[in-house]
Parts: C-alpha cells; structure tokens; sequence
C-alpha cells in the first residue's frame, strides 16, 4: 500500500481542517522556581528549556497528561509529553487541550513532535533564541473530520496507538540497554578487582611512556592525508578502538605533532566535565597516525596490553584515582605528569607470561560486552536506530495531511 492510500484508508475520506494550536489548546508558560529551592528527592521534576528535567521541587504548577515546549535557549521548540504533575519554569510552555472530548493530547503532541524541527527552526534570533508564545498559539495543527467529534477521535487514536507501539518498543529496548551497560560496568569493574596476592599495582608512568601532545587545530584538516585524532573526537566519535581515523592533515603539519603508532593509547587529559578525562582511546590502525594538545600518547610497555589499561581507565577505581590530580574548575585538566602517577593493578607481575595472558583474557571477555552495548553498528544500539527510525518514518507518513492553501503555495 502506497503512502497516500494508507492515509486516505485511515481518513476514510474525512475532511482536514488546519487550525491554530491556541484554537484548540491553552499555551501557557511557567513560573521561575530557583535552583537554591530544588531538591533531587522532592517529588515533582522541573522542566525549564532544555530537553530534560533540571531538577525536582516539593510543589507542581501543572497536572499531568500535557505536552511541554521549550521556550528560550539553544533547545527553544523542542518538544515533550509528561504524563505526572511537574513544575514548569520560566522557559517552558505547557500546552493542555481544551476539550478532551474532541481531541487527543496526544496526537497534538505527535504532530508537534513531528513539526520539532520547524519549531526549533522558527526561533527569533538576536541574544537568547527563542520561540514566542504567540508563535506557539498560531502554529498549524491537522483537526480531521472536526464536524464529526466521534469519528475525529478514532482517527486520532488510531494514530496515536500506531505511534505509541514504536515509542514502547523503543523505550523497552533503551531500557534493556541501559540494563546491560549495568551489567557490562558490574563485571568490567569487577574482572579488573583482584586480590592483593594476585595483583601488583604500578603507576602507569612505570609502564610505558608517556608523550603529551602538542598544537593541532580542527582548522588544520584536510579531506586525505595522514591520519590524525583530535582530542575532543575521543569522547564524542571514537569508541575504545579504532583502526581508522575520522580526520586527516597535510604531510607538513603531521611532521609538527606526535606520532600514534599501532597499539598506542591516546588519552584525554582535558575536558568540560570530569567524565571526559582521563577517556582512553587504542589506536590499531596500520597506517601512523598523529594527534595534538590536550591529549597524552601512551606508549605501552611488554608489562600491559593497550586494551588492558583502557578498559581499566573506564573503572571507579581509575576515576577515583584521576581526581585526586584534577585541577580546574570549568575546564577540567589532569596532566601527564599526573597521569603517570595512577596505579594500574598488574595481576601475575612476576610472570610476564601469566600476566599477558590475563590481560588478554579479560580483554577478550570484555570486548564481547562491548560490541554488544556499545556498539553503533552490532547489538541493540544498532536495533535502538532501526526502531526509531521505523517511528519517524511511520509519524511523518501518518501525519502528513494535506496542507492548507496557503502553506502548499
């Protein structure tokens, strides 16, 4: 069945009307409650203009089953649905129905959420983005067969039921994720805890050496060249290996940076949260690659395998030890000096054989975990994208009605 015959068999030939939001709904916006009065065990979430709950307060200023709208920042018109009372800020609309007994809230949320990109599309720019309440009041929304209240909410329920069988899907497959990333930190952490006769801690410095990186810009990529990983690439590209690079440089500009050879660990050692230092990354590929500042090279020794010591600077017990050295407050930095200094647990060190060859076995148990949770290409991440894929694809063909004249034009 084609696309428009699957929305023409579930209109049944039913008239469209587009109306303003505000014909059918309230828009209105929220009161400022201060961060000092926000406590993480209150009851009620807080909703301001970013795409999740800020906090939790003691009171809520809106009941549930409403649809929330960012109103100003870099997320103005990003849209939600909360089903439990909350408090909405000052930067956030909350959008009830009028009459319950002519439209679905959630169907409006459906076709607002499908819209989220002309919302956020339409901000008024000049100092804080912003969508305007006025805005929200007039944008179109597709009412079918309004002068038929009865029939008009079965079409709306048929697709809002269609669409709310993917968002569950998708839900129950993110919590699983979640479920198995648990027990991926459980047994990692756990399969790097060793006993004290088993183990022998050493500080990463007497393991191999350690070369701070130096200069390389994001100005300074080319389309091919020699392979180069920048530091901020670590925390929001690469995974714990790679064997190719995202970016490229010129010959020249490779000859002014460090060399990453095969089976080296490339370590950040600065970012805007404390989570993102210390992040390890082993390059394997064959070609030499290069990186720059902000970034240490670790160039292991035959003592410690590189997967070995990324997948242990993941631990709490890496973290812990990474920030006893942290200095700085918005910008968080550890230094290689101080890198060196934290002990990484060698098991078997007095056999060189033997402690290989645990290394190489927790490695393998642990690259098995991996692939399946965090993967982008194998296991449920890789579902996660189809599923929600499939969701968009059926939200925009089940809402996409015929548009006014004037819009179509």
């Amino acid at each position: 069945m084609s696309e428009a015959n699957f929305l023409e068999k579930l209109l049944g030939g039913a008239e469209v009307k587009w109306l303003p939001l505000g014909d059918v709904a309230n828009v209105t916006i929220g009161e400022f409650v201060h961060k000092d009065k926000q406590d993480a065990s209150a009851e009620y979430p807080v909703y301001n203009g970013g795409t999740s709950n800020t906090g939790f307060y003691d009171k809520f200023n809106n009941t549930g089953n409403k649809i929330i709208v960012s109103a100003r920042g870099a997320n103005a018109g990003f849209v939600n649905r909360i089903t439990t009372p909350y408090w909405a800020g000052n930067s956030c609309y909350s959008i009830g129905i009028k009459n319950a007994n002519k439209i679905d809230w959630s169907y409006i949320y459906y076709h607002l959420k499908n819209s989220e990109n002309k919302l956020i599309g339409g901000q008024q720019k000049g100092g804080i983005p912003a969508v305007s309440k006025k805005q929200m009041e007039v944008f179109p929304v597709p009412i079918p067969c309004p002068d038929d209240p009865a029939k008009s909410l079965k079409i709306q329920a048929e697709i809002v039921r269609i669409l709310d069988a993917f968002t569950a899907l998708t839900a129950e497959l993110t919590a699983e994720l979640t479920a198995r990333k648990k027990q991926y930190n459980y047994y990692r952490d756990q399969l790097l805890t060793f006993s004290d006769d088993v183990v022998t801690w050493k500080p990463l410095g007497e393991l191999g050496e350690l070369v701070r990186g130096n200069g390389l810009p994001k100005t300074d990529f080319t389309e091919q060249g020699v392979p180069a990983i920048h530091y901020g690439q670590i925390y929001t590209y690469y995974g714990l290996s790679t064997t190719s690079t995202l970016s490229f440089v010129s010959l020249k500009t490779a000859e002014k940076l460090r060399k990453v050879n095969t089976g080296d660990v490339i370590v950040t050692n600065t970012s805007e949260n404390f989570e993102d230092v210390g992040k390890a990354l082993v390059y394997l590929g064959e070609e030499q690659a290069v990186t720059g500042g902000h970034a240490t090279i670790f160039k292991p020794s035959d003592e410690i395998l590189g997967k070995y010591f990324a997948y242990f600077s993941q631990t709490a017990a890496f973290e812990k030890s990474k920030r006893k050295y942290a200095k700085g407050a918005k910008v968080i930095d550890v230094s290689a000096n101080d890198m060196a200094k934290i002990d990484i647990p060698i098991p078997y060190a007095n056999d060189p054989q033997k402690s290989l060859a645990e290394q190489a076995r927790i490695v393998d148990i642990l690259d098995k975990f991996d692939a399946l949770t965090n993967s982008i290409s194998e296991g449920l991440p890789r579902e996660i994208e189809l599923r929600q894929k499939q969701y968009e694809y059926y939200r925009d063909l089940l809402l996409n009605f015929p548009k006014p004249m004037e819009e179509a034009a």
